[in-house]
């Protein structure tokens, strides 16, 4: 006879644990699925060659001090009774936005972008001030509205192109699913999380995040089984009534929460359905390099920026691209200028991630992937170089290791649909699909980045688990 659940997730990232962390707080038994070995889905680590590297994370954003207890963070946090200092989170020293002789530099006080602004667009404070208050002010409520273009609506505040684009690029690289847009909601969520609050990160990344939240929903009696993919949900009556494994052992669930997206969960249940060739199968992929000094940037000058979101030109270009990377545009996070003190990281690290074609990196022999990967990683370490301060001295020779991540490294361990990081462009708030006990979170469900991904886990839960 098939074990029962109260509740079964699919998918051991940070959606999905945060989820089992409130059910199994309820007393609820709950069973978390995921197909590979390691947790934390899109954000997650490995291991090559001695080296352990992140995924996903460059910085947790929503960083407010721990006094704001209305804060979301901080809120999160109470839900998932989750003690704060266990996450020994280090601040952003500063970021920026670069474009063509412009750069608008942001930190954890929101005074600063502010003062940018009005440097750089004397004429536009005012309308900025006026966006940020609306922003601050926004009704909870029409955060879940259907959607609504975010560039028509900023246009009653901002009236310069370039400020507008400077405003998207971030936002839009740290969480939107749509070419060249976001919902409005989308935007509020994020300007909020990045400009209003602020970036930190775990001193040791996403493996501390990851093992202070799995050591809670273990205490808590939660149950997790690794490499366990999910093989096929059997429909009965306009429920699942069955979750069938890839081993083929088959449980059931009185509810089933997805982490493993819109397209994806749908084609669980009807196999018919080609998630790649699904209209709501997300159109944006990104790749990634990764690249190790013996030294830390900022003995070459690289010391001041924590991350860079940077564009080549006035107009900035976020869709899928026609080459395998799209080269104008990117972030350039370096893990090492976050306010570290006197425990700096061993090694300097810089990453740059950009808009990347699904299509082009799937369709490789494996010889030419491998060449590819070569040939680009070259070119996206030298288009960085226009976006920042000439280095005091040649740091090349110091480099001691590289890796790089592309669409087809994403699909593969992932199973997203076209390699897509922010899923789709379709976004269920409510989490409701088709059938009367499946619910999605995560990222289809529409908070994107670690904590909305957490607090998307916490929110689906607490509604359709605990109140159900």
């Amino acid at each position: 006879m098939a074990e029962h659940y109260d509740v079964a997730i699919i998918g051991a990232g940070m959606s999905g644990l945060s989820a089992g962390i409130r059910a199994a707080h309820f007393g609820k038994k709950a069973i978390i699925l995921e197909q590979h070995n390691a947790p934390g889905g899109l954000n997650s680590f490995y291991a090559k060659e001695g080296r352990k590297y992140d995924v996903g994370l460059h910085a947790m954003t929503n960083f407010v001090p721990a006094s704001e207890r209305r804060a979301i963070f901080n809120k999160l946090l109470r839900q998932l009774r989750i003690d704060r200092a266990e996450l020994d989170l280090i601040e952003q020293k500063s970021s920026r936005v670069a474009f063509p002789g412009v750069n608008l530099r942001f930190g954890n006080d929101e005074g600063l972008l502010e003062s940018e602004v009005e440097a750089a667009f004397p004429g536009q404070v005012d309308g900025f001030r006026k966006l940020s208050e609306t922003i601050r002010d926004f009704p909870d409520r029409d955060l879940e509205q259907p959607y609504q273009s975010a560039r028509s609506w900023i246009k009653q505040f901002i009236s310069d192109p370039l400020l507008e684009e400077m405003i998207f690029c971030p936002l839009m690289y740290y969480g939107s699913a749509v070419e060249n847009d976001m919902d409005v909601g989308q935007f509020v969520i994020m300007f909020r999380s990045i400009f209003h609050e602020g970036l930190a990160r775990p001193a040791e990344g996403i493996r501390l995040l990851i093992r202070v939240v799995l050591d809670r929903y273990r205490k808590l009696g939660g149950i997790r089984k690794m490499k366990t993919g999910v093989k096929r949900l059997i429909e009965e009556g306009g429920r699942i009534s069955r979750i069938e494994l890839d081993n083929g052992e088959e449980i059931t669930a009185d509810v089933i929460l997805s982490c493993a997206g819109l397209p994806e969960t749908y084609s669980l249940v009807d196999p018919s359905i080609i998630a790649d060739q699904s209209k709501d199968a997300g159109k944006l992929a990104f790749s990634e390099t990764i690249a190790v000094y013996e030294t830390l940037p900022e003995t070459w000058g690289w010391g001041d920026d924590t991350i860079v979101f940077f564009n080549d030109s006035d107009r900035f270009v976020y869709e899928a691209p026609e080459e395998q990377i799209d080269l104008r545009s990117g972030v350039i996070c370096l893990p090492n200028n976050f306010e570290f003190g006197d425990r700096p990281l061993k090694e300097g690290l810089v990453r740059v991630t950009c808009l990347a074609n699904h299509d082009a990196w799937c369709g490789f022999s494996e010889e030419r992937y491998q060449a590819a990967k070569e040939e680009w990683f070259g070119r996206i370490q030298n288009s960085i170089l226009p976006m920042m301060p000439k280095p005091t001295r040649d740091h090349s020779g110091e480099l001691v290791a590289t890796d790089m991540f592309t669409p087809k490294t994403i699909k593969r361990f992932t199973r997203r649909a076209r390699g897509a990081i922010y899923g789709s462009p379709r976004k269920v708030k409510d989490g409701r699909t088709d059938w009367d006990n499946l619910f999605l979170c995560g990222a289809d469900q529409g908070y994107l980045g670690i904590v909305g991904s957490m607090l998307s886990g916490v929110v689906i839960a607490n509604q359709y688990v605990l109140k159900g």
